[in-house]
């Protein structure tokens, strides 16, 4: 498995990522803040977390499954990306879906971060594209099953 460094800024109180088991792809991010998370509320919850990821490489913020099943726990835009280049806080950007309050506990799990490398596109204008079977169909074009 690959494995790059990844700096993290020291500050007081922090805990750093953890991945949960040997081959899991994200690590766990964890609430730096208490706050109770009312039904069709989103908020940005801090983790307190400021990092430096290598160029060529991104990092994605992405919902926990248990969170969404269990209470209605989702992200508003996921994946949320990391740019290399970005030095502030890692924020989660929660939507509580379900029906009660969520209590969400300093400490508690709240999102999984993964990291990927990048790829850049180079934009070349040409006066036709090569064409498919598929052509322009899209949105359900290629059926139900």
């Amino acid at each position: 498995m690959q494995k790059i460094r990844i700096e993290v800024l020291e500050l007081p109180g922090l805990t750093l990522p953890e991945y949960a088991t040997p081959n899991s792809a994200g690590v766990d991010l964890r609430a730096a803040e208490s706050y109770t998370l009312a039904p069709m509320e989103r908020k940005l919850v801090s983790t307190g977390l400021k990092i430096a990821i290598p160029e060529g490489f991104e990092g994605q913020v992405r919902p926990r499954s248990g969170l969404a099943l269990k209470h209605g726990i989702g992200m508003v835009n996921t994946p949320g990306t990391i740019d290399s280049d970005y030095r502030g806080e890692i924020g989660v950007l929660l939507i509580n879906l379900g029906s009660e309050p969520f209590e969400i506990l300093t400490g508690e799990r709240i999102g999984q971060l993964v990291f990927s490398p990048v790829v850049q596109a180079e934009f070349v204008v040409v006066e036709a594209l090569e064409s498919t079977d598929r052509g322009e169909g899209g949105f359900g074009s290629t059926g139900k099953t």
